[in-house]
C-alpha cells in the first residue's frame, strides 16, 4: 500500500442516464485512483462501479433531465464509491437462477466490498429525491 502524499478530495461527477456513462464513469475512477497511487484497488473499484451505475441507469426510470451523480473518496485506509439516482426504489439483493441472464449485480457488490448499504440522497447537504447505493473497499483487503 502506497500512503497517500495527502488528503485525496472527493471527485465528484454527473452523467446523464445512458449506457455510455458506465464506461467514462470507470475512466474516471481509474484516473482518479492513478492520480492518488491507489490502483491496487482499481479492478474491483471499476468492477463494482460498473454494477451500481449499470443498476442506476437501467432501473432508475426518473422524469428526462434528472441526473446520476457519482462520487470516489479515497484515503489511506479505504476507498467509498457512491452512486445517487433520482428513484427512491432502493436496490435488492435476488437469487437468480442459474439460467436468469440477470440479478447478480448487488450479489457481487457484497461478495466484493467490504461494506455496501443505501441511503437517502443529499443534495447540497439537504435530502432530496432519490437514493445513494454505495460501497467501501479496505485498501489493506487488496493487497
Amino acid at each position: 500500500m502506497t500512503a497517500l502524499q495527502e488528503e485525496a478530495p472527493a471527485a465528484r461527477w454527473s452523467w446523464t442516464r445512458n449506457a455510455k456513462c458506465v464506461r467514462l464513469a470507470r475512466s474516471q475512477l481509474r484516473k482518479y485512483l492513478q492520480h492518488w497511487k491507489a490502483e491496487e484497488l482499481t479492478d474491483s473499484g471499476t468492477l463494482l462501479l460498473s454494477e451500481l451505475l449499470t443498476n442506476a441507469v437501467r432501473h432508475a426510470r426518473v422524469s428526462p433531465g434528472r441526473r446520476i451523480e457519482t462520487v470516489f473518496e479515497v484515503t489511506e485506509e479505504m476507498l467509498r464509491v457512491e452512486v445517487s439516482d433520482a428513484s427512491n426504489d432502493l436496490p435488492a439483493l435476488r437469487h437468480p437462477s442459474d439460467s436468469d441472464e440477470e440479478g447478480r449485480g448487488l450479489a457481487l457488490v457484497a461478495m466484493v466490498a467490504t461494506r455496501w448499504g443505501t441511503a437517502p440522497r443529499m443534495v447540497n447537504g439537504q435530502y432530496a429525491v432519490g437514493k445513494t447505493v454505495w460501497f467501501e473497499i479496505d485498501r489493506k483487503a487488496e493487497e
